[in-house]
């Protein structure tokens, strides 16, 4: 549904005032109990998807759209989902979080840049959580009619063309060339051996073009099945598999899992076992890894009345990359000087961006990204996920990811970033972000 903007909310293309967001939520047992089950549901067009381990949210179609831009990208999106929820109409038999009122959205990285922020409202929902699923319908209409039956999966999809591989891929440097990205990795290095900051940053990008149109559909069950520890999504083009959780939020409770640190798998287990051994030991990636969970619990301690921040990480085993990793969690206040408790948006908006993306410190990092890293990072890096009608949520950082080219449907920009600090080599972060490219590559076939 698209209106003209709304005069309250400068850039905000909310639905009409006199629009009122009809809700439905009711159980079904229909869906498989398999990890792909939500997934195959999704159509070639229009797809949205946050899943783990076989949990999470499928939606697809478009009730409502709200788009922001600039440094107010997150309140924006905030005030105009909490206008659209106040006059929403919600039945709502289950109680879960992703049930009732969900918006999926991304944000860029940066405020200057011109992806600036989304949230979809989409037309229908598919969730699980554990042996629970459901199906939710949504609309606007300016006067509310009674609430009919929930229609089949198969009704509300409909007919759609089967998954379709994108034949041969090639890639072609991004905005960068790799000679011209390592001698800006030597002078971050500089800048930090000189005392400007202490760590930051390095982003890159790498356009893959495909033989066939790429089908959304492809990549999210390729991401899915090879890492189910991570967070596959599917928002305004942005696709992927983040490990890194910013923000969930859960009736009161907060949770962010941090990375930082990162060494690559050789493929076999006892050469692999002595490298997380070294990466649990190594004197840089700890340095790197500090400096973000700093960041994440500085950025939460406000909103938060108890806060548990783990004194050593773990290390998290992916197919590609061992990370060391952090859980970071929270009981959120009752209350903040607003008058109420922050909903996961405002969350997520507190926390990016974290120094495992950008850099300690913050601004001194985002500075020099803009000054050296030579490419727009769109909204990689930035948060992804979902939101709800109370407020609860879940928002990842766009990483291992990509993004589609609405106007080339052969056409993906494959990105990838390491942190910077005063003991990297610029070869070897470079060949960090090779290992980081190979869950998209992956996911291209």
């Amino acid at each position: 549904m698209s209106s003209q903007p709304d005069a309250a909310f400068p850039g905000v293309t909310p639905p009409p005032a006199s629009a009122t967001l009809m809700v439905r939520t009711t159980r079904i047992d229909d869906l498989p109990q398999d990890p792909g089950a939500l997934l195959r549901l999704l159509p070639a067009e229009g797809a949205l998807a946050w899943v783990r381990r076989g949990d999470g949210l499928a939606a697809w179609g478009e009730v409502a759209r709200i788009e922001t831009s600039g440094a107010a990208r997150f309140a924006d999106a905030e005030r105009a989902w909490a206008t659209m929820r106040s006059r929403a109409i919600v039945r709502d038999e289950i109680g879960l979080p992703g049930t009732g009122p969900v918006a999926f959205g991304s944000f860029a990285f940066d405020e200057s840049s011109s992806a600036g922020g989304t949230l979809v409202v989409p037309r229908v929902v598919v969730g699980r959580r554990g042996p629970v699923a459901w199906i939710t319908t949504l609309s606007t209409v300016d006067t509310v009619p009674m609430l009919g039956p929930v229609p089949t999966l198969d009704a509300l999809r409909g007919d759609d063309p089967a998954v379709t591989s994108p034949g041969t891929v090639t890639y072609s440097p991004g905005a960068v060339e790799d000679d011209d990205w390592t001698a800006a990795v030597e002078e971050a290095v500089a800048r930090i051996r000189a005392g400007r900051l202490d760590k930051v940053v390095m982003a890159r990008d790498v356009v893959a073009r495909t033989e066939h149109p790429i089908d959304a559909r492809w990549l999210l069950t390729r991401l899915a099945d090879e890492y189910e520890s991570c967070w596959t999504f599917c928002v305004d083009g942005m696709v992927g598999a983040t490990p890194e959780l910013l923000v969930r939020s859960e009736k009161g409770l907060v949770t962010s899992r941090v990375l930082a640190g990162t060494i690559r798998r050789t493929g076999g287990e006892d050469a692999d076992l002595a490298r997380a051994a070294a990466l649990a030991h190594s004197s840089k990636d700890l340095e790197e890894h500090e400096y973000a969970v700093t960041s994440v619990a500085e950025a939460l301690r406000p909103f938060c009345q108890s806060l548990n921040v783990p004194e050593t990480p773990f290390v998290l085993h992916l197919p590609n990359v061992l990370h060391l990793a952090s859980d970071v969690t929270g009981v959120l206040c009752t209350a903040t000087e607003s008058g109420h408790t922050p909903s996961s948006l405002s969350l997520a908006e507190a926390l990016h961006p974290t120094a495992a993306v950008c850099g300690t410190p913050t601004a001194a990092a985002n500075d020099l990204i803009r000054e050296i890293e030579g490419l727009d990072r769109a909204r990689y890096a930035g948060p992804v996920g979902w939101l709800g009608g109370d407020g609860d949520g879940e928002w990842g950082i766009a990483l291992r990811s990509g993004a589609l080219d609405p106007d080339d449907p052969h056409r993906i920009r494959l990105f990838a970033g390491c942190g910077v600090v005063a003991a990297s080599e610029p070869g070897a972060e470079l060949a960090e972000t090779e290992a980081k490219l190979e869950p998209m590559r992956h996911a291209l076939g």
